[in-house]
């Protein structure tokens, strides 16, 4: 019975020798997945730094690098193979030199910063990463923290014009009706004066030649004095005095780039909204508008269930 079973026991040279063939077959894994990462800006400051650091934490397996823009040759003499993302606008417009280069992550760039630089075609090599909230969850912000308001009063000007069509048509299931209002002179506040009358909630779009700090004062006095809201148009205008937005921060992008980088370059979709979001609110704000503090961590999974819900 001993040698009968002493037959089926590994000796310890087979199990070492199996031990190197795991390792060597996993390694090899490992190499061939391995990507080389590299990302570009104008320059690389500390915040650039620290998100880079973050990303190759993520992906320790991978090449992940960042490389100043003025070093780079042009974007057709680069490896086919390299996975790039761009972190300005200056590294777009390289970008945009030639078609030729690898595919390439544009990341937070606005959807106005895009159509000033495209218009309203997008080169195929291009994914872009949008840094501005979607309309459609803005206005589910604003159906849950303030449920009575359902005319959505929107300042649009000649760069900003064009995403009236997709806040009409994300407006339209919710029944809620875009009061809209074109301000091209932000010195003349009668267009602002008109939308506030006319509205329940003033919703900002993440056009800075409207929503900037020189208009700041303006827009929020105006709106306050008339006891509406403003909502958006991002997380840095909240700290100024709108009442809330969604928005997106280092930890979802790096959730977002994580994930693509796992796929190959032509699965990439040709534009995206981070799926993680948080949101931001100004409870002095809220007070003063006689509305009950948010609870964000709440506010902010109840909309990305919604939005998980087909």
């Amino acid at each position: 019975m001993r040698h009968g079973l002493s037959r089926k026991t590994p000796t310890l040279g087979h199990w070492l020798a199996g031990l190197g063939l795991f390792l060597t077959v996993w390694l090899h894994g490992m190499a061939v997945q391995a990507a080389d990462i590299l990302l570009t800006g104008a320059e690389e400051s500390p915040g650039v730094q620290a998100f880079v650091q973050a990303l190759s934490e993520l992906r320790p397996t991978d090449n992940v690098r960042f490389q100043p823009l003025a070093s780079l040759p042009a974007p057709g003499k680069l490896p086919s193979s390299l996975r790039l993302i761009l972190l300005d606008l200056p590294s777009l417009d390289w970008r945009l030199q030639e078609p030729q280069g690898p595919a390439t992550l544009v990341l937070r760039i606005s959807r106005l910063q895009a159509r000033q630089r495209l218009g309203a075609a997008q080169p195929a090599h291009l994914s872009l990463l949008w840094s501005d909230p979607p309309l459609s969850r803005q206005l589910q912000l604003i159906r849950r923290i303030l449920p009575q308001a359902s005319r959505i009063g929107v300042l649009f000007d000649e760069h900003s014009e064009f995403l009236l069509k997709e806040l009409l048509l994300a407006a339209e299931p919710l029944n809620l009706q875009v009061v809209s209002q074109r301000w091209d002179n932000t010195h003349d506040s009668r267009p602002l004066q008109a939308v506030l009358k006319n509205s329940d909630v003033l919703l900002g779009l993440d056009d800075p030649d409207l929503y900037n700090p020189k208009t700041a004062k303006n827009l929020l006095l105006s709106s306050y004095s008339r006891q509406m809201a403003l909502v958006g148009p991002n997380a840095a205008f909240v700290r100024a005095g709108s009442l809330a937005s969604t928005y997106s921060d280092q930890s979802d992008w790096l959730s977002v780039l994580d994930r693509l980088l796992d796929q190959p370059p032509i699965h990439w979709p040709r534009s995206l909204y981070p799926e993680r979001f948080k949101v931001s609110s100004n409870a002095q704000v809220a007070r003063s508008l006689g509305i009950e503090p948010l609870n964000e961590a709440s506010v902010a999974s109840a909309l990305a269930e919604g939005e998980s819900r087909p």
